[in-house]
């Protein structure tokens, strides 16, 4: 069994999403309506976006395909992306830096390199009054503005039912498709839009199903 793999395909860990093969299952922490929901998101509330950057290791195999896929999203749009390309976290603020003056929102996606430094991006986009939009809830807890996302508590327990399938119930792991994240909520973090110089509409917040846990530091 894995859990929280971004792209069980290009690990080469199953064969399909929908019919792993071989001996492995589990959950992507990728779920396949995340990115698009955050990228239409972008472009129906914040229509003044017309470039987004992107900072990205190039190096991690995750990260090319998301932001291959990024890419083609925004491109329906007719938002452009820019990308600043890193090694290690130390880059990450230079990278973000370089793209301030050529773009009009961030955008990080899973990235382990610039999302283990996000602080770093955070600054940028607060110093010079860009919003961030990330991939994922702990990175709008962090300090992100909006994300498309999902608690890994919920995706563990995905994965233990998928367990209990195998181990009790008799299932082969060849047989069973790859799980996702079975909730998907809108996120959004207040403090951060203020500080980004973002204004949070009402249209915005209507789209959060859940306010209660998901819109972040409310006043």
């Amino acid at each position: 069994m894995f859990t929280a793999v971004t792209d069980p395909l290009g690990a080469n860990l199953v064969a399909s999403l929908e019919a792993p093969g071989g001996n492995v299952t589990g959950t992507s922490d990728t779920h396949p309506d995340a990115m698009a929901k955050i990228i239409e998101f972008i472009a129906e509330e914040m229509p003044d976006v017309k470039t987004v950057g992107i900072v990205v290791n190039e190096g991690e195999q995750n990260s090319v395909v998301s932001v291959k896929m990024a890419t083609e999203l925004f491109a329906q749009y007719d938002i452009a992306v820019e990308k600043a390309s890193v090694s290690n976290g130390s880059e990450v603020k230079q990278g973000a830096e370089s793209l301030v003056g050529k773009i009009d929102a961030f955008y990080i996606p899973k990235d382990n390199t610039v999302v283990g430094a996000l602080e770093s991006v955070i600054q940028v986009a607060q110093d010079n009054d860009i919003p961030l939009f990330v991939d994922e809830k702990d990175s709008v807890v962090r300090g992100g503005f909006a994300a498309y996302g999902f608690e890994y508590h919920d995706l563990g327990y995905t994965t233990g039912k998928m367990a209990v399938d195998i181990l009790q119930n008799g299932k082969s792991p060849q047989d069973i498709p790859v799980g996702f994240p079975e909730k998907l909520d809108l996120v959004l973090n207040l403090k951060a839009a203020k500080e980004m110089g973002v204004k949070v509409t009402d249209s915005m917040k209507q789209k959060v199903r859940d306010q209660e846990n998901n819109i972040i530091n409310a006043e």
